[in-house]
């Protein structure tokens, strides 16, 4: 199967995708789809595991390093990175950020966009602050090529209002796993959602959902998908 579609991954730092995504990223590398990435910051304010202590260059730099090599194993194609202030987008010029996604998804003609949710499923600032900038630019009509945009959800796998869908990690954990531990420097934040990596799946993990929120001006859309290119033109 080949798909030359392009679907786009918006988030707040190195390793945001591979937490949430790695299985439908690795599937649509799998395809001949193309996967890209754009992450605000570097992720220079984060902590370092066990690497010990670095300036915030450093661990930029280290992020950096680590950043590329889950892409390599994911199967990303394009990886680019703001390097805006980790920790304080919700302090950067709200337009400033929605002109720098808006130019990405349009530099890349991405149909697909993936993003966090409302609450940024863990509550933290960036993400929030990414989920309002992806939602002004693609509900806005500023990225045209954009048909179809999801959020990341966790939990029942269900949704009362849109559609959800489901990719099933199948073989592709392996995938996963190699490329949460290429984010060595995340090893504490990977071992507190996913405990210690071994070859076996971690219950809870089989899957990843992604909620179906809006497709073409369409709120919400109830639909029946199998795959994240349905219903593309």
């Amino acid at each position: 199967m080949s798909n030359r579609k392009t679907i786009a991954f918006l988030y707040a730092h190195p390793d945001d995708e591979t937490f949430g995504c790695s299985y439908l990223i690795r599937q649509i590398a799998d395809e001949g789809g193309q996967a890209v990435l754009l992450t605000a910051t570097r992720g220079d304010a984060g902590k370092t595991g066990h690497l010990g202590e670095m300036t915030r260059e450093q661990l930029a730099a280290r992020r950096d390093k680590e950043l590329d090599k889950a892409a390599e194993i994911l199967g990303i194609s394009v990886v680019e990175q703001l390097g805006l202030p980790d920790g304080k987008l919700s302090e950067v010029d709200p337009t400033l950020l929605r002109e720098k996604i808006a130019d990405f998804l349009q530099r890349h003609q991405a149909e697909v966009v993936i993003t966090f949710p409302e609450d940024g499923l863990s509550g933290h600032p960036d993400h929030i602050a990414i989920h309002y900038a992806v939602n002004e630019v693609v509900l806005g009509g500023h990225a045209p090529t954009v048909q179809k945009l999801y959020y990341n959800q966790l939990g029942s796998y269900t949704s009362e209002h849109s559609s959800v869908l489901r990719v099933d990690g199948g073989d592709r954990w392996e995938a996963k796993r190699q490329a949460l531990a290429a984010h060595e420097s995340q090893v504490w934040s990977v071992e507190r959602v996913f405990g210690v990596l071994g070859p076996k799946v971690p219950p809870g993990f089989e899957i990843e959902s992604f909620e179906l929120v809006w497709e073409r001006g369409e709120r919400y859309p109830q639909v029946n998908e199998t795959s994240i290119y349905d219903g593309l033109l």
